[in-house]
């Protein structure tokens, strides 16, 4: 007497997802017959036929609908079955929060969230979004397991005292303007072109760091401030002022807004840090080597400077 079988299940799913036989079997890797076997089969253990094949294709009958619906959840189960099974052998199994001030929450992190995750499917990844003193506060704390900072120019002198530090992206500043804006396509601007612009900036709690204008342009003409990231990258958009972006943010910028280097002599740069305690667990150090990976990928996405542009801070190193 036939039986059901996974194979035959997960042909059956396939198939009913395709549309078609044939499309099905290039998905699989079968031939079109080995497909037809199964689905005749499934139909055998079934007692009914699963499929009406006509012009439109393989379409599900009643009892292929039951049959469909029934071998999801089976698959789902199987599914779940392997990512516990690996959890359990993965050496790096576990809880792990990483903490992040929203520019690199944007981007870098959820990413090298989700690739350490894939990699290491029994670790639970959390992001905790705050600014960079109150990131710190909690890596002492034991809160938070790897923060992400940014340092330099412009920004505060941190107390990193008996923390562990990690170069993660000797990153710079942008300026962001909408897609009609006349320094859209231009590779790099000068800090005199920028005067007679108008700025959308930060606005947040005393104290907290924010990206206002340009951090070496004097007496800038502010035109909004906004605590989100997406209200103001909205704002640039609509043609509505021009903004200041860490080139950490690349990977997460709308349509409709282009990025552009700014020659200045007089700003050194930044960088992004990754802040431990001394001794990182393993699955710490398994995010901090995610995030270098990410970090990669972003440079390649920077705008290319134009004659006379500032590099980059140097290298941090870890410590």
């Amino acid at each position: 007497m036939a039986e059901f079988t996974l194979t035959g299940l997960r042909v059956v799913h396939q198939v009913a997802a395709a549309g078609s036989f044939t499309r099905a079997a290039e998905l699989l890797g079968y031939t079109q017959s080995a497909v037809s076997r199964q689905v005749a089969s499934m139909e055998a253990a079934a007692g009914t036929p699963i499929f009406d094949r006509g012009r439109r294709g393989a379409e599900l009958t009643p009892a292929g609908q039951v049959l469909v619906r029934r071998a999801t959840d089976v698959l789902a189960d199987l599914t779940a079955i392997d990512e516990e099974l690996a959890a359990l052998r993965d050496p790096l199994a576990g809880r792990l929060t990483v903490g992040a001030y929203p520019a690199a929450a944007m981007a870098l992190i959820p990413r090298a969230m989700a690739a350490v995750m894939s990699e290491h499917p029994g670790l639970a990844v959390a992001l905790e979004e705050a600014s960079t003193p109150a990131l710190l506060r909690r890596v002492r704390a034991g809160r938070v397991d790897v923060a992400v900072i940014g340092v330099g120019h412009g920004l505060a002198d941190y107390d990193l005292r008996e923390l562990r530090q990690t170069a993660v992206l000797e990153g710079d500043l942008l300026v962001a303007v909408g897609e009609a804006h006349r320094f859209a396509g231009r590779d790099a601007v000068t800090v005199p072109e920028l005067a007679h612009e108008q700025w959308v900036v930060g606005d947040g709690p005393r104290g907290e760091p924010q990206f206002g204008a340009w951090p070496t342009l004097t007496d800038p003409d502010i035109a909004q401030t906004s605590r989100s990231w997406s209200t103001r990258l909205g704002l640039v958009a609509a043609g509505l002022g021009i903004t200041v972006v860490p080139d950490l943010m690349l990977p997460a910028l709308p349509a409709g807004v282009r990025t552009v280097a700014v020659t200045d002599s007089r700003w050194s740069g930044r960088a992004t840090l990754a802040v431990t305690r001394q001794h990182p667990s393993a699955p710490a150090h398994a995010v901090l080597a995610a995030l270098r990976t990410q970090a990669a990928t972003i440079r390649g996405m920077r705008p290319a400077a134009g004659p006379g542009v500032t590099p980059p801070a140097g290298t941090i190193p870890p410590r």
